[in-house]
């Protein structure tokens, strides 16, 4: 099963982060937390892995609309975005499928909402 939707980009890795963060904002997201996972591995496990962030996207009017009509939402967001190195060096950014987080709230009332969610992700991967 997908669960996201993911685009294989050019560019250095930091590069590529900032113009993740920036496209997000340009559809209205803010990153409420960035989680570098390598340096968290490096620092609590003292082990080695790929440089792989994870940032999580919210809209605030799309999240107030989402928790109206599910309470229980909250405990799927905010939406992630994740941008990591692959095995040959290049950079993917991969987002969260947003009709396959909500589905399983089984709500119609949030149908519409994961379906502008979503149509904004393509446009941020588009613009990368």
């Amino acid at each position: 099963m997908a669960y996201t939707t993911q685009k294989r980009v050019s560019g250095s890795f930091d590069d590529v982060v900032d113009q993740t963060v920036a496209a997000l904002e340009d559809e209205g997201f803010g990153v409420l937390c960035d989680i570098d996972v390598q340096a968290t591995f490096a620092e609590k496990l003292d082990r080695e892995f790929r440089r792989y962030r994870i940032l999580g996207a919210c809209n605030p009017e799309l999240a107030f609309q989402g928790l109206e009509a599910e309470i229980e939402l909250g405990a799927l967001l905010p939406c992630n975005v994740v941008v990591y190195e692959t095995d040959d060096g290049a950079v993917t950014v991969s987002a969260v499928d947003p009709s396959e987080l909500v589905g399983i709230a089984d709500n119609p009332e949030l149908d519409g909402i994961s379906g502008d969610v979503s149509e904004r992700f393509e446009r941020v991967l588009s613009e990368l």
